[in-house]
């Protein structure tokens, strides 16, 4: 029985509320599924399920939950998984009718078809007693920079997953004009709710550039009038009237208490609104159908001053138009984070502008993906514009339950994060440092960071250099959310694995070599066209894929392992100690997660092909030296430290003695000819003009694991003057200077990349010395 808990978050209930948990399992705990259940109050709720990943007996790794939740107002609450139930959920499954033809989803409250090969996103749709037909839906519509309208084509539409919480279905498609730019699009039901999600992924599959002028989607309330070049004429017109001052000005004196607001536009006038929110919510109301709109762009972000974390929350932004008959409310996640972004509402219907045209230039790379989604909420005509605001809001930042630690910790899964003896001042220093990182605004930008020491050597030509995840910064986040229960770490890995899923993998290119795989950090996230197998990484994938049941998690991280095995193919790494030990070192932790995960015995042969070369170049210098000037072979610590972890994950799964022997050679040779006991540090690389005093944490990794392997306390006393000088070192926390940078608005300084290199060594090492009272009173002299 494993407590699922959930914070105090909002001031009205919700009833039935759809929620998701992903909970690690250990080996040989769970093989019949039939009797899991979520129960609240001693009964069973409406529950769907999946197993994200098995062991290699046949128990279930990790399970996958949907389940629909009571949370009362301004409260508290604990749900219980039982997975050897008496009680489970009677609910029926919400109905699914599936043909060569289409795809027919019933919910409780919506009803709608999609059709195969098709230009329109629905066939139909019924909702709160209104019906919709195909033509009132219109888009995503595309036009890019020389003007060229493209029209949407979607293939075969499939279920992605279904059950009594949720239904998801999917397809890819095409926007055709002078070129073909694909795209994805999904759209997720909830039973007996009525709103769906819609979520959609254009994909640059040309071999140039895409300038994305505009990008829009429409929803009339008539099949007579569906014109997208008439609302984007109203929004033109609109704009022009609203430079800054005047949008200030509607802030200051257009708000309405929202009773009034209602009474002065009564739907059978067709009430008209825009919305969006920082602290408090300002809506934007038309009498009569009159137009209203709203958009964020850099300078509107700069003037707008937030103290929220914008992985977590920003606020809401949505549209909506309502007669006698009902309406439609339409939100746009995360819109200010990931802007440009408008909505706009009239007596014709919503617009939402996932790239508002003339507002900002968004420029999209070869190859380069962008998801955006969105909410549309059907309600009758008397839904009051609160409870609109409400669901809006609880969209942009949902419940979410967490578990115990201590569930995690006993699954046997995650590495030794899990400190005996807890102390404070650390615990505070690992949370300033994961939130102490830039936040970075663009729909191409946000999720992601640029690296300032990057920046200033001139490695982006004068831009911006783009950290890219380096270091798997996502699985950083992801442990720490592990161990601590804090849910915005996990909103950290969210936010930063669909930026990293999207704009930092190649989706398309003439050479396949590049396929699937993730760019090295540089300028516009992709500009530098470099991949090599230490810039590789999947276990923030895994994590994500965990945590969500996102598919796409699983299915980037498989990429990035095909593109890693290709690599190794090429000559740039056949000759054995011809490259450093972090190149193969990160793909070796790559492909043994990837095993691990999948059990696929194809990783596994690269696998034992690198511990060979590591076992060879051990033979041939002696030690893991690295080629740098033409003349040497040097020693490079941190470089050393990330081969040991690799080489450690492999062995945890693969026990070997002979390893195990090699791993403590390289840690002993690393105290040996690099730390310096005199000043207590080790040396940042083996040349006189380079042996300056480091600080780099990642060789805590590998003295914690020769600790780990021994039990021996001499393979600690080095690292603890890096440790302690880490821990004590300040952190910028979350906040900071405001600037336009390119196509970003930036907020702060720092990267993603210090808590991705150093936050795995700090906890493993921390953990290490929590279970030994006098090196616990040393990080405190």
């Amino acid at each position: 029985m494993m407590e699922l808990y959930f914070d105090k978050l909002y001031r009205y209930p919700r009833l039935e509320e759809p929620c998701y948990i992903g909970i690690p399992m250990k080996k040989g705990e769970l093989k019949d599924l039939s009797k899991i259940a979520v129960l609240q109050n001693g009964k069973a709720v409406p529950m769907q399920k999946k197993v994200t990943s098995y062991h290699r007996d046949g128990s279930v790794r990790f399970l996958f939950l949907r389940f629909m939740a009571d949370l009362p107002a301004n409260q508290s609450a604990t749900l219980l998984c039982d997975t050897n139930s008496e009680f489970v959920s009677d609910a029926p499954d919400m109905r699914i009718e599936q043909s060569e033809e289409r795809i027919t989803v019933h919910t409780g409250r919506i009803s709608f078809a999609v059709e195969n090969k098709s230009s329109q996103l629905f066939s139909w749709l019924e909702a709160e007693g209104c019906r919709y037909e195909k033509e009132q839906f219109v888009g995503p519509v595309l036009e890019d920079g020389d003007g060229c309208q493209y029209k949407v084509w979607i293939e075969d539409w499939k279920v992605q997953e279904t059950g009594p919480v949720a239904t998801i279905i999917s397809a890819k498609g095409r926007n055709i004009g002078e070129k073909e730019i694909a795209f994805t699009i999904s759209v997720t039901a909830y039973a007996n709710k009525p709103w769906l999600e819609i979520a959609y992924r254009i994909i640059n599959t040309t071999e140039d550039s895409l300038h994305i002028a505009s990008l829009s989607f429409h929803v009339f309330r008539h099949t007579d009038v569906t014109d997208v070049s008439q609302h984007e004429k109203v929004f033109r017109s609109l704009v022009a009237e609203q430079d800054f001052s005047a949008r200030e000005r509607l802030h200051t004196n257009g708000i309405l208490e929202l009773e009034e607001i209602e009474r002065q536009a009564p739907v059978e006038e067709i009430r008209t609104c825009v919305a969006s929110s920082n602290y408090k919510t300002d809506f934007y109301v038309g009498k009569a159908g009159n137009a209203v709109c709203k958009y964020v762009d850099a300078p509107y972000l700069m003037k707008e001053s937030n103290e929220h974390i914008a992985e977590v929350f920003y606020g809401t932004f949505f549209a909506d138009c309502t007669d006698d008959k009902g309406g439609v409310c339409a939100s746009i996640y995360q819109a200010q984070q990931n802007y440009p972004k408008a909505v706009l509402a009239d007596k014709n219907g919503i617009s939402l502008m996932l790239v508002p045209k003339n507002i900002e230039k968004v420029e999209m790379q070869s190859g380069m993906s962008r998801e955006q989604r969105f909410l549309l909420h059907f309600h009758k005509a008397e839904e009051s514009l609160l409870e609109l605001d409400n669901r809006s809001l609880i969209y942009q930042m949902p419940d979410r339950p967490y578990l115990s630690s201590r569930v995690y910790q006993e699954s046997g899964l995650y590495p030794d994060i899990f400190p005996k003896n807890r102390n404070i001042d650390v615990e505070q220093s690992l949370i300033a440092k994961a939130d102490g990182h830039s936040r970075c605004y663009g729909i191409l930008n946000f999720g992601d960071s640029p690296d300032p020491n990057y920046t200033a050597q001139g490695r982006g030509n004068g831009e911006l250099v783009w950290c890219n995840n380096e270091y798997d910064y996502p699985h950083a986040c992801a442990l720490e959310y592990v161990r601590t229960g804090i849910r915005r770490f996990m909103d950290y890995n969210i936010a930063s694995c669909r930026h990293w899923m999207d704009v930092d993998v190649c989706h398309y290119h003439k050479d396949s070599l590049y396929l699937g795989g993730q760019w090295e950090h540089t300028n516009g996230h992709c500009k530098n066209g470099v991949m090599v197998c230490s810039h590789e990484w999947v276990e923030g994938l895994l994590d994500y894929y965990h945590f969500t049941g996102d598919e796409r998690g699983l299915e980037t991280a498989l990429g990035i392992g095909e593109n890693v095995l290709r690599l190794l193919d090429t000559p740039m790494y056949a000759g054995v100690g011809e490259m450093n030990a972090r190149e193969t070192g990160w793909a070796l932790r790559s492909l043994t997660a990837l095993y691990v995960e999948t059990g696929d015995e194809k990783w596994l042969a690269k696998c034992k092909w690198i511990l060979n070369n590591f076992k060879l170049w051990e033979e041939q210098y002696g030690n893991w030296l690295a080629p740098y000037t033409d003349n040497t072979v040097i020693r490079v610590g941190f470089m050393i430290s990330v081969a040991v972890g690799s080489v450690m994950r492999y062995y945890r799964e693969f026990p070997d003695e002979e390893i195990k022997q090699m791993l403590l050679r390289a840690v002993d040779d690393l105290i040996e000819s690099c730390y310096m006991e005199e000043v207590g540090l080790f040396y940042y690389k083996e040349l006189p003009s380079l042996n300056r005093l480091g600080n780099n944490t990642l060789l805590l990794e590998a003295l914690a694991i020769a600790y780990e392997l021994t039990g021996d306390e001499k393979y600690l006393d080095p690292g603890l003057l890096t440790f302690k000088q880490a821990i004590v070192s300040s952190s910028p926390g979350v906040g900071g200077t405001k600037r336009i940078a390119g196509d970003a608005v930036v907020v702060g300084n720092a990267s993603t990349k210090t808590f991705g290199q150093s936050f795995i060594p700090l906890i493993t090492y921390y953990s290490a010395i929590s279970k030994l009272p006098e090196f616990m009173k040393k990080i405190t002299e």
